[in-house]
């Protein structure tokens, strides 16, 4: 691989120092290019222009299904949708960044600033599930990036996968960390009651000023929380996701996020235990260094500890919770605050049943 020095201010500004609203401190090249930019200190000096203002793209993908199939034992869903690739919301810790390295982007800074998305997946979605062959089983909504980061606003791509699942009547999940799934209340709150639905919403965190440095364009946690509040009293089973637990950073708020989440009306809970595979972990590293020198590296070691001394491990069984007795403590705790906050009672499986094609313009009706 070929090194290309950047002798650019912009570079070099951007490259390990925080950015209003951004989460990853550097935009390093992915890891399938043939050139890579270093960004050095070329003597210009903060007293200079500053650098220019990273700006979000959005691009529309061209696809030819919707529904992305998995064999993994580690998650609940062997079927997903995600409607956006890259993601606004630029939380560090993200494990769907190494992903855009496969666009010939970075992980870092372009990865929540140059994003793709899926115009016309609601059809998409209608014409899979129109198929003859199409087994039904439950799908999950936005198992890499949030299928409610800003742009959704105007996008309404989610909107329209809601809108198609509701006419088959077919039974789905959600996950967010965004309060703008209140937007689509109407579709889930009749979904839930029917069976038909249930959301989850991540809650990392209590305190605002490390949500604002850890998911710098997500929704702060309070908002996260009165949306679990209010998709329960609709009628949505709403599970609050502890993830990532970040020993040393977040982990002892464990306890107070699930009160609260019970408090909101939330019928479950899960953890991950923090993961770091591929550029993240370089990333994660550079946030440390800028947002919390002082516990860099008393966290990096106690994620080690967890990960057999390595940063992480991919192994299935391990992936989502780590292993040794740091991981053994974290586990211990987070089922004994289940018990404690009555948020360990099964879900029932979301109903299959009632999945049905709706007749199409021109189709014959049936008899019976």
């Amino acid at each position: 691989m070929q090194t290309r020095r950047s002798f650019t201010d912009t570079a070099y500004k951007q490259g390990t120092v925080a950015l209003r609203g951004r989460g990853a401190r550097s935009n390093e090249t992915g890891r399938y290019e043939s050139l890579t930019s270093e960004p050095f200190d070329d003597g210009w000096t903060e007293d200079d222009n500053a650098a220019r203002p990273l700006t979000t793209s959005v691009l529309a993908m061209k696809s030819k299904t919707v529904i992305a199939r998995n064999k993994s034992p580690d998650v609940g869903f062997d079927r997903s949708i995600n409607p956006y690739r890259g993601c606004e919301h630029g939380c560090i810790y993200c494990y769907a960044r190494p992903a855009h390295a496969y666009l010939g982007l970075s992980p870092g800074l372009d990865f929540e600033s140059k994003l793709f998305f899926k115009p016309e997946a609601g059809k998409l979605l209608d014409r899979e599930l129109s198929k003859p062959t199409y087994k039904v089983g439950s799908v999950h909504i936005g198992g890499d990036t949030d299928p409610y980061q800003p742009q959704e606003r105007g996008l309404r791509v989610t909107r329209g996968v809601l809108e198609t699942l509701s006419r088959f009547r077919h039974p789905f999940s959600i996950i967010t960390k965004s309060a703008l799934i209140t937007r689509d209340l109407d579709i889930l709150g009749e979904m839930g009651r029917a069976g038909l639905a249930r959301a989850a919403v991540s809650i990392t965190t209590l305190d605002r000023k490390l949500a604002r440095s850890m998911e710098p364009r997500a929704a702060t946690p309070e908002r996260r929380l009165d949306a679990v509040r209010q998709l329960s009293q609709a009628g949505v089973p709403t599970i609050v996701m502890f993830a990532p637990a970040i020993p040393s950073l977040n982990d002892h708020e464990m306890e107070a996020v699930l009160e609260r989440a019970r408090e909101a009306g939330a019928v479950a809970a899960g953890y991950v235990a923090i993961r770091l595979p591929m550029e993240i972990h370089g990333l994660f590293e550079q946030w440390l260094a800028t947002d919390h020198p002082d516990r860099a590296k008393r966290v990096m070691s106690l994620v080690r500890q967890m990960r057999g001394g390595a940063a992480y491990d991919s192994e299935f069984g391990k992936r989502m919770t780590g292993e040794g007795p740091v991981a053994e403590v974290l586990n211990q705790r987070f089922h004994a605050a289940l018990k404690r906050f009555e948020l360990d009672r099964p879900l029932p499986r979301l109903d299959t049943s009632q999945f049905r094609v709706p007749p199409k313009a021109g189709d014959q009706l049936s008899l019976f």
